[in-house]
């Protein structure tokens, strides 16, 4: 079985394309550089007939920082499947517009 955190890694990378760095739960000691992407699993949903598991899917949080309130990065994000946005908050001058992505 591949590792789908991996996967959603490389499609993310893919997705923002370079110099836009993508993190994994980035510890605080990280200097993160923006605009970024940040992901973290934040549940998984289970599928089951005749009480067998069949379909298992992980849900991550994905959160777009970035300074530029009209930046095209959460459109290509919002553009995966089986994604939806959940809110946008400002911190710091930063615009964070957050996703939930089941991958």
């Amino acid at each position: 079985m591949a590792n789908t955190r991996l996967a959603l890694q490389k499609v993310l990378l893919d997705l923002v394309g370079s110099p836009i760095k993508v993190y994994f739960q980035p510890p605080s000691t990280v200097k993160m550089t923006y605009p970024c992407v940040v992901y973290s699993r934040s549940n998984a949903t289970t599928k089951s007939a005749d009480n067998i598991p069949y379909l298992r899917m992980k849900r991550y949080q994905v959160t777009v920082i970035d300074a530029d309130p009209d930046s095209i990065i959460p459109e290509k994000i919002e553009a995966l499947p089986m994604c939806t946005f959940d809110r946008q908050f400002t911190a710091d001058n930063l615009y964070h517009d957050v996703f939930s992505l089941y991958f």
